[in-house]
């Protein structure tokens, strides 16, 4: 608990600052009036002992509405005595793809990517809220509406293509008891575990409508991506 309230106390002292209430409302990057998001992409292992506090940093983010946090669970931890239920090998491309592109320093956990673009240790509550103020709301990518089961992106001038990711994630507070690895005995709760990334089609700047199917389980919510290129930074996103 300590280490929640830790994290709920820092984000709330970086997102105000000294800054005059006019100041605030325009940088803040949890600010849900803006329409934006900062998108908030944790890279972790039930396997691995450095994680449950970046787990715990990410499942404080989930409450926030000005914020998009993901949970990837990775598989290259699996090999030591503990198979993440979670994990899956595209998730743990996503990372790689990542480091490949330049976007992020390299393939670790607990690692968090902010907005396609910054990459940070997630462990530290005091280092992730910095970095999450520093990157800020996601701006410059075009407008993203739905209506119904449609999703509609608009239009943009000199636009790069991105390709439209169908995110889809569980909100819900999963504890997983550890009974192996290097967490034995703990009980590790999870929010916003990612269950599957989909490629919905490809924005090149043209406005574009894109079918959204219904949800396999109500439970699941679900979220868009537009993201330039594999492992590329990310422009635009928002919460279906």
């Amino acid at each position: 608990m300590r280490i929640l309230f830790s994290l709920a106390v820092i984000l709330a002292a970086a997102c105000s600052g000294n800054s005059s209430p006019a100041a605030q409302a325009r940088t803040d990057p949890t600010d849900a009036s803006s329409g934006s998001l900062v998108v908030v992409e944790l890279f972790q292992s039930q396997g691995c002992s450095s994680c449950p506090p970046a787990n715990a940093n990410v499942n404080v983010l989930a409450n926030r509405p000005g914020v998009l946090a993901l949970s990837f669970a990775v598989t290259y931890w699996d090999h030591l005595g503990w198979k993440d239920r979670f994990a899956q090998p595209a998730f743990t491309q996503r990372q790689r793809d990542y480091a490949k592109s330049g976007q992020s320093d390299g393939v670790y956990t607990p690692q968090v990517v902010i907005n396609g673009s910054r990459a940070v240790v997630g462990a530290n509550a005091a280092t992730l809220a910095k970095a999450i103020r520093a990157a800020g709301s996601l701006t410059g990518g075009p407008v993203l509406s739905r209506e119904g089961s449609r999703l509609t992106i608009g239009a943009a001038a000199n636009a790069v293509p991105a390709k439209v990711l169908l995110v889809t994630y569980d909100p819900r507070e999963r504890p997983v008891p550890i009974k192996a690895g290097e967490n034995t005995g703990k009980t590790l709760p999870h929010r916003n575990i990612v269950t599957e990334v989909a490629v919905a089609g490809t924005w090149t700047g043209k406005p574009l409508s894109i079918a959204l199917p219904d949800p396999v389980d109500p439970a699941l919510r679900r979220a868009v991506l537009l993201q330039q290129g594999t492992g590329g930074k990310l422009i635009a996103a928002m919460k279906l």
